[in-house]
């Protein structure tokens, strides 16, 4: 008998406030099983977050950090629904199922930055959703995964956090300004 490798995303994080929606792919397993975004101890996702914001290291609490994300301005969700998947590698992913992307943008008009946290998320988001109208009058930014996993561009925390401030600081200083 066969068994089912099944995995649902969590429900977003996001409120009135949200300015920056943060998409991932899907949650790996450690995430899943304590249902918290960026659950593995070692992903980057909440390091990073604190640095865009000049916060230093992160709240230990999970709540707090989903506290300090939305005040803000910041949402997360990922780009799939479900999918068959092993194990937590993105590479790993089967018979994916796209979340409604545009249906959130709709409900929450104030996001005016998508960032795709890696290739996985950016190309979903880009086949499911890419022409659509709510998706289309965003800025939509592909940035390197927070995964541990170095790449040939980005070994670390730090290559990455690099990138990720480079690339965000226009929206986050127009945050601080408006």
């Amino acid at each position: 008998m066969a068994t089912s490798n099944k995995v649902y995303a969590m429900p977003p994080v996001v409120d009135a406030n949200s300015r920056i929606l943060f998409l991932g792919s899907m949650p790996g397993t450690a995430s899943l099983a304590a249902s918290r975004y960026y659950g593995h101890a070692r992903n980057h996702f909440w390091p990073i977050l604190y640095r865009l914001y000049g916060a230093g290291a992160p709240d230990e609490s999970y709540e707090d950090r989903l506290r300090f994300a939305l005040a803000h301005g910041c949402a997360l969700w990922d780009t799939i629904a479900s999918c068959e998947r092993k194990g937590s590698l993105d590479a790993d992913i089967r018979e994916a199922e796209p979340t409604d992307i545009p249906g959130l943008l709709r409900a929450y008009p104030g996001i005016e930055v998508i960032v795709c946290n890696g290739g996985i998320a950016y190309d979903t988001l880009a086949r499911h959703h890419g022409r659509h109208p709510e998706v289309l009058r965003r800025v939509v930014l592909k940035l390197p995964s927070t995964s541990p996993i170095p790449t040939r561009q980005h070994k670390g925390l730090e290559e990455k956090a690099a990138a990720w401030l480079e690339a965000l600081a226009p929206f986050i200083e127009s945050q601080r300004n408006a």
